[in-house]
């Protein structure tokens, strides 16, 4: 599809931004609306009526509550249709397949895990059949984000919005509509009603853009090229370091594949006049898996928070409680980013650390050297995304790899891997940490020092903006596939 590729997105701006300044001011929600459709339609021309249901759904639900604010009721009953409308479309649409399954392989079917795959098996002389459902991009988003509304609708957390236009944009709007971050309607429900592009908003949105365009093609891509050659290996020969090689790849490239969407999604709101909430803060250098998903999906990790974990009691109910509203949170969690026993697993890997360590770990990582703290997250975190990355028949022969399984810790073509990638890891590495913030600081600082009123970085960043949209754009000539991995959530 044309959708997944970067390409479209990069393309798709200059006329959406030119139509969008053209247009008076009171039709530019109507001029989002419609660029948004289009920018779905592109990818999803049939599915686009499922994010416009959505939009329905709850724009009505939230009418009708404020139509009849005095009646708790009628209230409570619009919260219910919408939730379970949502979770409806949702559930449809992505664990249709996955639930068929299930159920089928408790009864000794063996079948694939790919939820794309059609489920056709016998169960007690019924015979379940289901054709191959297609899932709509970016829906694990846009249901979270029109449903939101609702929810804080209901908690009188925010008032009306009485346009369907207005509304819609919102939820529909391009920059974030197919993978984040998630903007709930509080962020930006002012914004909606009266914004305006300055110049500073305007030049510091291309600049984020830009970068968040590097990250995604110059080094996500580079070193996901890593991570194919490897995944593609057979296990049971794959040497140990070469499984870890590869593994540390993916998670450079999970990471600078997402966080540079979210970069281009918050640049181009500034473009367009919003301000959208940051989604990621360095989760590579955190001490604990607490503050790993802190500083990871920020936006995603606040929603869970707001609407699942809070409202069943947080930590306000003693630790038993505490410890089952942790669980039901990390499973939801995996289960939301993907209809797969993987990713349960990889929910239920990061509930139990998060559990250990509000019980009794996190007082040990503080006690420890923090190089020891940040070792141990950043090695829970790779493990998990062998779990994340791979189906769980493969994950299980690819930590035998790592640690030996293979047979051998290396071999020539290893070598000659870590050779030829080693400049790029370098890069992640650098990119992935704060580094390039603390020199910036220090050479901001010896430069007031020696009486330099002008930042030296205030200069040249329009040149470095420039030549890494140069360079980008040369990477995309050249290259005819560069999907984001989150375009499937």
């Amino acid at each position: 599809m044309v959708f997944s590729s970067v390409e479209f997105l990069y393309f798709y701006l200059p006329a959406v931004l030119i139509l969008y300044y053209l247009t008076p001011r009171r039709f530019k929600n109507f001029a989002l609306f419609l660029s948004g459709l289009a920018f779905y339609a592109f990818g999803e021309p049939v599915y686009v009526f499922v994010l416009l249901l959505s939009c329905l759904i709850d724009f009505f639900a939230g009418r009708i509550m404020a139509k009849y604010d005095s009646s708790h009721k009628i209230r409570k009953a619009c919260l219910i249709t919408s939730v379970v409308m949502n979770l409806g479309l949702l559930g449809v649409f992505k664990y249709t397949s996955f639930i068929v399954e299930t159920i089928n392989s408790i009864f000794g079917v063996s079948i694939p895990y790919n939820i794309y795959a059609a489920a056709s098996n016998t169960i007690f002389g019924t015979h379940f059949s289901l054709s191959a459902i297609i899932l709509p991009i970016g829906i694990s988003f846009f249901t979270f984000q029109s449903m939101s509304y609702t929810v804080d609708l209901y908690l009188r957390k925010i008032e009306v919005r009485r346009s369907f236009i207005d509304f819609a944009a919102y939820v529909s709007m391009f920059p974030q509509i197919v993978a984040g971050p998630i903007v709930r309607y509080g962020d930006i429900s002012k914004e909606l009603t009266s914004r305006r592009v300055t110049v500073e908003g305007f030049s510091e949105g291309i600049t984020r853009f830009v970068r968040g365009l590097a990250k995604k093609v110059l080094l996500a891509n580079n070193i996901g090229r890593l991570w194919e050659q490897i995944k593609s290996a057979d296990f049971s020969t794959l040497p140990a370091l070469a499984a870890w090689l590869g593994i540390i790849a993916f998670t450079f490239q999970i990471y600078f594949d997402f966080s540079g969407y979210s970069d281009m999604a918050v640049g181009l709101g500034k473009m367009l006049g919003f301000n959208f909430p940051e989604n990621f803060n360095l989760p590579y250098i955190s001490k604990s898996v607490r503050e790993f998903w802190r500083r990871w999906h920020m936006t995603l990790g606040e929603w869970f928070k707001s609407y699942v974990y809070i409202p069943l009691g947080g930590s306000r109910c003693g630790t038993l409680k505490t410890v089952r509203n942790l669980a039901i949170v990390w499973l939801l969690t995996g289960l939301w980013h993907g209809a797969s026993f993987n990713f349960v697993v990889w929910g239920a890997w990061f509930g139990v650390l998060i559990i250990f360590e509000r019980l009794f770990l996190g007082d040990i990582l503080k006690k420890i050297p923090p190089f020891f703290s940040w070792l141990y997250t950043l090695l829970a975190v790779i493990f998990g995304w062998v779990l994340f990355e791979l189906p769980l028949q493969s994950a299980g022969g690819f930590f035998l790899a790592m640690f030996g399984g293979g047979g051998s810790f290396s071999d020539r073509n290893t070598l000659w891997l870590v050779c030829e990638y080693s400049p790029i890891l370098s890069l992640c590495a650098v990119f992935s940490s704060e580094a390039p913030k603390n020199f910036r600081e220090r050479a901001e600082e010896r430069l007031s020092r020696a009486g330099l009123k002008i930042s030296v970085f205030e200069l040249i960043n329009p040149i470095v903006t420039l030549l890494l949209l140069i360079a980008s754009t040369a990477y995309l000539v050249n290259e005819s596939y560069n999907p984001f991995l989150y375009f499937n959530f």
